[in-house]
């Protein structure tokens, strides 16, 4: 989408307003699929930032996530994604979930709610 769809920014400005507010949520991005769940920013950012600090070659990068000063400006241009999966045919990548951050304007179509999907 070259204009973001005020709705989907509406959505994310919710979900920011609260520390606790998840979402179920699908997107489609450059034809990727991907579904999860909406988290805060601030709340996206600092579990990445506890990701990486376990890591011996990325914790240098950690602080980076819990700088204030980069944060998002409202309303909302990014959607922050918590235990999310890319779905390809039946499998989702990752099969544990993975932390996305995309932008609201490259999302070509939504729905509520993540898909699930099995190995049968």
């Amino acid at each position: 989408m070259s204009k973001p769809d005020d709705l989907l920014v509406a959505i994310a400005a919710a979900v920011e307003s609260e520390p606790t507010n998840q979402m179920a949520l699908t997107v489609v991005v450059h034809g990727a699929v991907i579904t999860g769940r909406l988290a805060p920013e601030s709340v996206w950012r600092q579990r990445v930032a506890e990701v990486l600090k376990d890591s011996d070659q990325l914790g240098a990068f950690a602080n980076i996530f819990l700088d204030s000063h980069t944060m998002s400006p409202s309303p909302p241009a990014h959607l922050h994604f918590h235990v999310a999966r890319i779905l390809q045919g039946t499998v989702g990548i990752p099969e544990t979930g993975g932390m996305y951050r995309i932008a609201i304007k490259d999302v070509s179509a939504w729905t509520m709610g993540d898909f699930s999907f099995s190995e049968r």
